[in-house]
């Protein structure tokens, strides 16, 4: 996959993420039908999967927009999911047809679902990050993801970006290396991103930006060399982005530009 594949999937999936009184399912339908036609493979299922609900609760989110209110627009959005948006859902995730995606024991992508689209996502929250964030609130984007983009020196947006996911992978196992490689690659990968994290904090207050990178360098080398794809974590870097982003806009009117003209930054990983 090449970036333009990958900015031309987000400006693809926008107006499908962004469609005003769609329901959740339907705006990932929607957004990956968009994105394959456009790419012809899938480059965003996972942001597409997080963004859906957030954007879907930014229409009902009280203004200032805030992040209690937006959080509490999410979990009302989230508790009315029902099984239409899981057929929505799964039809996309067949779409998309994403790598390693495996079977499992209760309401598997490759059956028809029997529950709504928050219950199947219950289900399959110890196994993936992206449905925690649909068991949980999205906690890990308002909480963690936020906390990290605000820690790296303001005007940095690549520092900070690279902040949120490096503490994303430090944090737990990536999703989508469990699938691929298995639970004990990716458990060696988080702790390798522990170490690397902690370099990289170390020359960022030491030499500054400039230097910052030197620590990542050879080991993002060697984990594309190997194929190891940490996807998750920059999903829910994009989705962190997401958020961020849209708060920064000040007032309703600049709020409607943040609608029209999300982040570009769809990926399925970082470089």
């Amino acid at each position: 996959m090449s970036a333009a594949q990958f900015i031309a999937s987000a400006d693809a999936a926008a107006d499908a993420l962004l469609a005003r009184g769609a329901p959740v399912g339907q705006r990932i339908f929607d957004a990956v039908a968009r994105t394959r036609a456009a790419v012809g493979c899938n480059t965003n299922l996972g942001i597409l999967l997080l963004v859906a609900p957030l954007a879907a609760a930014l229409e009902e989110t009280e203004r200032p927009l805030s992040v209690p209110a937006w959080r509490a627009a999410t979990e009302r959005v989230l508790a009315r999911l029902d099984i239409d948006d899981s057929r929505l859902a799964y039809r996309a995730i067949a779409l998309a047809n994403p790598g390693g995606l495996g079977d499992a024991p209760e309401q598997s992508v490759h059956a028809a679902p029997t529950v709504g689209l928050r219950e199947a996502m219950v289900l399959a929250t110890a196994r993936d990050s992206i449905a925690r964030q649909y068991a949980e609130g999205f906690r890990d984007i308002f909480e963690t993801g936020l906390a990290a983009l605000r820690e790296t020196p303001a005007g940095q947006p690549r520092l900070a970006t690279l902040n949120a996911f490096l503490t994303f992978l430090s944090t737990w196992p990536d999703s989508h290396i469990v699938r691929k490689q298995g639970l004990a690659v990716a458990q060696s990968v988080t702790r390798t991103a522990r170490e690397r994290h902690a370099q990289w904090r170390r020359a960022l207050a030491q030499s500054g930006p400039g230097a910052a990178g030197v620590p990542l360098d050879a080991w993002d080398a060697g984990m594309k060399a190997s194929a190891i794809n940490p996807g998750t974590s920059a999903d829910l870097t994009v989705a962190t982005l997401f958020v961020s982003l849209c708060l920064e806009e000040p007032g309703d009117a600049s709020h409607a530009s943040c609608e029209a003209d999300p982040p570009r930054t769809g990926t399925d990983s970082v470089s």
